[in-house]
């Protein structure tokens, strides 16, 4: 319903604020019925003042808006009409405002109730009586979005975009814009549309920090969690036009651009951000941009190199300020810094003890910033409580953002699958929810309470380690380690009082981490000297699966213009393994191995890794045709199928394959690996040595190119281990999951008793 003979702008009407007071309608008795939802008897008070007073239109306002409290729209809008009917057009769009002040006082009252629907409906009459009136649009965003009906194709029908960029400079209610543009992004992203409100509501931003507030976290919701990291660059770019050098922003950005393959460009932002900042903290955040953007692409090596050399500086200098006063956001994205150095050396005493340091340096800062945050726990009374009632079920909580369709989750999964549920309660701690991911689905399903969270707002580890501190969490197992600087806050603040690193990775170094979980291989016997945590070891092997799901070959020989004959060589890493006195020893192999060919895939820059590879070669002598650059598999489980193509597989160094192993010795393949000190160069020694196969395991570069060489041209050594490997799938400790959750479930057990031993 449209009063078409009024041309009225939006800005005209008075908001909620300035309308007449009730005591101004005069505090009837039918006002106070309507208040007090007797709609029949405010009905008949307010049809009895329109015969005493019919020239007083807030009579037929009021009775219009009991109708259509009661439902009766149609009525509503007939009485709302009449009154109007008899009016000139000065007249008119003065009652209209009236009209409007009305609906939008009882919207806002019900929302205040809170009856949210009921304000929905009245805004909805609100937009009928005049469709462009901006400020009842944008509350009809934000009531839509909380009643869950928002959707592009209802925000496109209020026309609220349109109101936007034909509006100019108008003075639009920031809080309530930014309120609307929030509720946009949060229900209908990640559809385009949200691009174009964002762009429209840009020249009526007057507070640009405000307006970040709502487009970081929704960017950073849109790449993590939907993986959508190119339109996340474009919200981003979008907020840039108000704030073109923030460093925040640049961060995120350069991140994005290199989540989303378009690795120079992420690179050019990172090296333009350490430009920008003169604080150190966000110098070697800045610095590890780079390193990130390099190492992802892949083929930079001499730039990664020099990179690595100026954030080991960086890194250093600030360990000796032995800085007390970091704003928690630096503290937490300083865990994840010394990520990369076991990419490049392998250096056990050195790497640990720069990442002990920095860990240090990070809980330092936490426990400055919030000495509550570590002191609140009480763990010692829950011991206490333990001990009288010891036969209560130990509570585990497993914490990480891989419980999905991640390496982790694929290997992890064994370990709910197999739980002691009598002796056992697990938790599981989601960060970054994945919508529709069936392996996610299954971990939310197996454990006993699921709590899911979002990276979004920088208080996100407080809420997480206050709820597994309120969960009474025994035993807190972090999956991620340096792989995620979130789970590394939440560790560091002590919210369990038993916690542990295993699987994601090396471990961290944080003081607040209790054991690293180990096997007789996979460090040597002397590591526990460089580590803080207590290195905890298994009886065989830190990680055990009963096998993988294995799909239907994309690959053939014929396709990628490989003789039937030929040997195959096969290294599927991605670039962040690429180190280049590796490659060159891969091609060492080649070149003494007649009728061979080396395939190479794994997530990089396509066009680097080529040229890094190819250099490499002509180099060693190699006729870079004989190398092969595969897509990635469309599932994990044609990856695995397509393993078969290759007779020998070459690991990394000094970074080896982890899951990429396993996958190579289910499926029967002879593997090189070269064996380091470090904790990322021997995890393909000690799955060798849990299936029993010696061969290919070298201790020296040279020994690694005479395996490669050797297992190359001996076709019934090949053959040997092949067989090997198939029957050791019904005896050999890395194949039983089952076997490998009891003895981590008795890790768990013998941990609690020393911990109450100890206290």
């Amino acid at each position: 319903m449209v009063f078409e003979m009024v041309a009225l702008q939006p800005h005209t009407f008075m908001n909620h604020d300035t309308l007449p007071s009730q005591a101004d309608y005069g505090q009837s008795q039918a006002y106070e019925l309507l208040l007090q939802g007797n709609y029949g008897k405010a009905v008949s008070l307010y049809e009895c003042a329109i015969e005493l007073e019919p020239e007083v239109k807030s009579h037929y306002w009021y009775l219009g808006l009991l109708f259509l409290l009661q439902g009766e729209e149609v009525e509503a809008q007939i009485t709302w009409f009449v009154a109007m009917t008899d009016g000139e057009p000065e007249q008119i769009e003065q009652w209209t405002v009236e009209l409007v002040g009305v609906l939008q006082t009882e919207a806002e009252r019900r929302r205040g109730l809170p009856d949210l629907e009921t304000a929905w409906v009245i805004r909805q009459h609100v937009r009928e009586v005049v469709p462009a009136h901006l400020e009842n649009l944008l509350h009809l965003v934000c009531l839509s979005s909380h009643l869950e009906k928002l959707t592009a194709a209802e925000l496109e029908a209020l026309g609220v975009i349109q109101q936007l960029q034909s509006s100019g400079k108008l003075a639009v209610d920031n809080e309530l814009l930014l309120q609307a543009l929030d509720a946009v992004l949060e229900m209908l992203a990640p559809d385009p549309v949200i691009l174009e409100l964002t762009e429209a509501c840009l020249p009526h931003i007057r507070d640009v920090q405000a307006c970040m507030a709502v487009v970081l976290p929704a960017a950073m919701k849109i790449a993590h969690e939907q993986r959508q990291p190119k339109l996340a660059i474009e919200l981003l770019q979008l907020y840039l036009r108000l704030d073109e050098n923030n460093p925040e922003i640049l961060g995120h950005l350069a991140g994005f651009y290199q989540d989303a393959g378009e690795y120079d460009r992420g690179i050019e932002i990172a090296r333009s951000r350490l430009a920008l900042v003169d604080d150190l903290a966000e110098k070697v955040f800045s610095s590890h941009l780079v390193l990130r953007g390099l190492m992802s692409a892949g083929g930079y090596w001499q730039d990664a190199l020099t990179a690595l050399d100026q954030h080991e500086q960086l890194l250093l200098r600030l360990i000796e300020t032995n800085v007390a006063n970091l704003h928690p956001v630096q503290t937490t994205r300083l865990f994840t810094s010394s990520y990369f150095f076991p990419y490049f050396r392998d250096d056990l005493q050195r790497n640990r003890r720069l990442q002990n340091r920095l860990a240090a340096l990070c809980q330092r800062n936490l426990e400055h910033q919030a000495s509550a945050d570590t002191g609140q726990y009480n763990h010692a009374q829950r011991s206490r409580n333990r001990n009288d009632s010891s036969t209560k079920p130990l509570k585990i909580g497993y914490l990480s953002h891989c419980m999905k369709s991640h390496s982790v989750g694929w290997l992890a999964r064994w370990l709910l699958k197999y739980r002691d549920r009598d002796r056992f309660q697990v938790y599981g701690y989601f960060i970054n929810d994945r919508q529709h991911d069936p392996l996610q689905d299954w971990y939310v399903n197996e454990v006993d309470q699921a709590f899911k969270i979002s990276v979004e707002h920088s208080n996100d580890s407080r809420v997480l380690a206050e709820r597994i501190y309120q969960d009474e969490i025994d035993i807190l197992v972090d999956l991620d380690s340096l792989t995620l600087d979130l789970s590394c806050h939440i560790l560091a603040l002590k919210p369990a009082p038993i916690q542990v690193s295993w699987l994601g990775w090396d471990a961290s170094g944080i003081p607040a981490i209790d054991y690293f979980i180990a096997d007789p291989y996979v460090l040597p016997d002397w590591a526990q000297d460089y580590y803080s945590e207590t290195i905890w070891r298994l009886p065989h092997t830190y990680i055990a699966v009963d096998g993988f799901e294995v799909g239907v070959p994309s690959l053939r020989r014929d396709q990628l213009d490989i003789p039937t004959d030929a040997i195959v060589y096969l290294s599927a890493q991605k670039g962040y393994k690429r180190h280049a006195e590796t490659a060159r020893l891969q091609m060492k192999i080649v070149k003494a191995v007649p009728n061979s060919y080396f395939l190479i895939k794994g997530p990089a820059d396509q066009q680097s890794i080529q040229q890094f590879f190819e250099a490499i070669a002509e180099s060693e002598g190699v006729n870079p045709n004989r190398l092969r650059f595969l897509p990635e598999a469309a599932t994990e489980a044609i990856h695995r199928a397509d393993l078969q193509i290759a007779d020998v597989v070459l690991d990394t160094y000094p970074y080896n394959g982890a899951t990429t192993t396993l996958e190579t010795l289910w499926m029967g393949i002879p593997l090189v690996t070269r064996v380091g000190e470090q904790f990322a160069a021997r995890n393909s020694y000690t799955m060798l040595m849990n299936v029993g196969v010696k061969e290919g395991i070298a201790w020296t570069d040279e020994e690694y190119v005479e395996w490669g060489v050797r297992l190359g041209k001996d076709e019934s050594l090949r053959q040997q281990i092949h067989w090997t490997l198939k029957a050791t799938r019904q005896t050999s400790p890395l194949w039983n999951a089952k076997q490998f959750t009891k003895e981590m479930e008795n890790a768990y057990q013998q941990m609690c008793h020393h911990s109450l031993e100890t206290r």
